[in-house]
């Protein structure tokens, strides 16, 4: 095996790695400068130390492995439980001429073998993104030890922890793969943690110091508010008169994305919905129309939002409480990252705290019942006692929820608890976009083109439009493609489906539909291990998550800012100045007295059409400036 760890001195003689580090930077990605602590967080990495990375949302953790990575030589291991966002990062290092490939479960063996024999037989391949639970099949083991690692990144990093809001077994693998490569470093990144998953973190991925890169999660530009408001929907028309620019408002069912964004529109704001369910291309014009400012407004659930970086929303809207803390910080920060002013609000009544500690109540279903929800599955699938590994079927919710008569939120429950032992794996669409790789030399393409001149164009289009189509699966689009012909996006279809038939090419046509993949041989439900303890301990963990939710919401008096650091560990921060607390507390140190007399003047001066700078200015000689801009603020809150 080989090992490209920065210790074996095959860098000795090479400049500076911090000088190496901004060329790469530079030259592939175009900026002259990192930002904030994404140097430091490098340059330990480049001196082969395990490293801890916790930056928030947007900031910037991908280009803390991709660039040491592209300096150090060899293949990064990048390991993440994101599908969607595994696939994304690989398009966009292939569009800069990096070549990059991922395993995850749901793909065809032939992907997989095509995808391992590129980075074995390759010495150009940098990365390989890999899903936590292909890291247990014995296939990825036996090649692995072949790999020429030269580090591994572990992208959400607080999964490897019991004490983390989204724990997941498989990750605990990783430390068994780091004996193969003892002295490659490790690089774990996350966006959210709290100090006790931070210290279990490091435990877990057995860091030979403890090593940890922290950047505040202070956003000073980003203020929260918490507004217990019952017509949600006035409110929200409110807040986007008064805060220009995009937004995005989250929801926490697909239907009210449909209603809510119809809402908008009637109400003359652009605006447009976005969920897991929907078709690939449809979600991708969507957020494409968004991301150009075409669509003002996206209302969306927690699928929106994943690896976009619009450095421009000036506003997030939450009209349903988050489940956690860590999501709602992650959700929230998606506004503001081009640092300017932005506002995260959230908008709640006394019966979603009820609605949300009810939920709770179907996030543990007893566990006689998740074996009847595995007994179901495979029975409906056909699955046979000692078969059944690495299958993929299409999957309804619906309708095996009804057929163990369990509510959608118990089942789903439930299939995140098989899913969390490693026996089952759930996703939205494993391939989202069209794949096809020629499965012939060049040569061979040439001279099957004279033979069959009727495939001829379409062949040629292929080559002309898209790169890498005979060394690695590529994506491509059929609508495009037909464009190009001039031919439907049909034609194009069964002329692929024709090549595929002669073994011209492989041809996966995109998945719009959810699937299920059986990763481990059936057993007998009976056999089937949880354990207990960690069981109620996890359960514990996420009363202890929600309560910290109801206490953000409730909480009137410390600043939002601060209560949310706080959560994070950050006990030495001070008052935003900004929040709703905050304000209420200048407002309150105004005195009931002089409050009434300025919000009086005001509302009279803004009646007689004078502007706000107007009402300020004339103001000034009877009350003091700062009183006036906070009795202003506080009224237009309200409005």
């Amino acid at each position: 095996m080989r090992d490209f760890s920065f210790d074996d001195g095959n860098m000795e003689n090479s400049r500076n790695d911090a000088q190496r580090a901004r060329e790469t930077l530079k030259r592939y990605w175009g900026y002259d400068n990192f930002r904030p602590l994404q140097e430091d967080i490098i340059l330990s990495v480049l001196e082969g130390r395990d490293t801890l990375a916790l930056l928030p949302t947007g900031g910037g953790k991908s280009i803390c492995f991709q660039v040491p990575a592209l300096v150090k030589g060899g293949l990064c291991i990048v390991i993440s439980p994101l599908i969607a966002l595994m696939k994304d990062q690989v398009e966009h290092l292939r569009a800069r001429h990096i070549k990059a490939g991922a395993i995850y479960s749901g793909m065809r063996v032939s992907e997989i073998q095509a995808t391992i024999d590129n980075v074995l037989f390759d010495p150009e391949y940098r990365f390989l993104y890999v899903s936590p639970e292909r890291l247990q099949t014995e296939n990825f083991k036996v090649n692995f030890e072949r790999m020429p690692v030269s580090m591994i990144a572990v992208d959400e990093a607080h999964c490897i922890s019991q004490w983390g809001y989204d724990f997941r077994p498989p990750y605990l693998e990783i430390a068994q793969i780091r004996k193969i490569f003892p002295k490659v470093p490790v690089l774990a990144l996350t966006a959210t943690a709290t100090p006790e998953v931070v210290k279990d973190i490091q435990l877990r991925l057995e860091f030979k110091t403890e090593n940890v890169f922290q950047k505040s999660f202070k956003r000073s530009n980003l203020t929260y508010f918490v507004v217990n408001e019952e017509d949600k929907n006035s409110r929200m028309l409110r807040i986007m008169s008064r805060y220009p620019g995009s937004g995005i408002v989250y929801v926490r069912n697909r239907k009210k994305t449909a209603e809510t964004a119809e809402f908008l529109r009637q109400n003359g704001i652009s605006a447009d919905y976005y969920h897991a369910g929907l078709d690939p291309r449809e979600r991708d014009r969507k957020q494409q129309s968004w991301m150009k400012g075409e669509t003002r407004v996206m209302v969306s659930t927690n699928a929106f939002g994943m690896g976009i970086d619009k450095p421009d929303v000036r506003f997030v809207v939450h009209i349903d409480l988050p489940d956690t803390l860590e999501a709602y910080f992650q959700e929230a920060g998606r506004a503001g990252r081009d640092e300017q002013p932005a506002v995260a609000i959230l908008l709640y009544d006394n019966y979603d705290v009820a609605q949300l500690k009810r939920n709770f109540t179907f996030t543990f279903p007893e566990l006689d019942r998740v074996r009847e929800v595995y007994r179901e599955l495979c029975q409906s699938h056909r699955i046979e006692l000692g078969t059944g590994q690495n299958k993929v079927f299409p999957f309804s919710m619906e309708k095996h929820a009804r057929a163990v008569k369990m509510n959608a939120a118990q089942y789903f429950s439930a299939l995140m608890l098989l899913n969390n032992i490693g026996v089952i794996l759930v996703s939205e669409h494993l391939r989202e976009k069209s794949e096809i790789q020629f499965r012939i030399s060049g040569d061979q393409l040439l001279k099957y083109q004279k033979e069959k001149p009727e495939f001829e164009p379409l062949i040629t289009v292929i080559l002309r439009s898209y790169s890498g189509v005979f060394s690695q699966f590529t994506n491509i689009d059929e609508q495009l493609l037909a464009t190009r012909l001039g031919i439907t996006e049909e034609a194009v279809i069964e002329q692929l489906k024709a090549l595929r038939s002669e073994k011209i090419l492989s041809y996966q046509p995109q998945s719009n539909i959810p699937l299920i993949v059986f990763l481990k041989d059936r057993i007998d439900e009976k056999y089937l291990y949880f354990d207990k303890k960690i069981y109620d301990f996890r359960k514990e963990k996420a009363e202890e998550r929600l309560a910290a939710v109801e206490n953000y919401v409730k909480t009137d008096n410390v600043c939002r800012s601060q209560l949310l650091l706080q959560y994070f560990g950050e006990w030495n921060s001070t008052p935003c100045g900004e929040c709703d607390v905050c304000r209420r507390s200048q407002i309150n140190r105004i005195g009931n007295k002089s409050f009434e007399a300025i919000s009086n003047d005001i509302k009279s001066l803004k009646q007689k059409g004078y502007t706000p700078k107007q009402i300020l200015s004339k103001l000034s000689t009877k009350y003091e400036e700062p009183q006036i801009v906070e009795v202003m603020r506080w009224l237009a809150d309200r409005q």
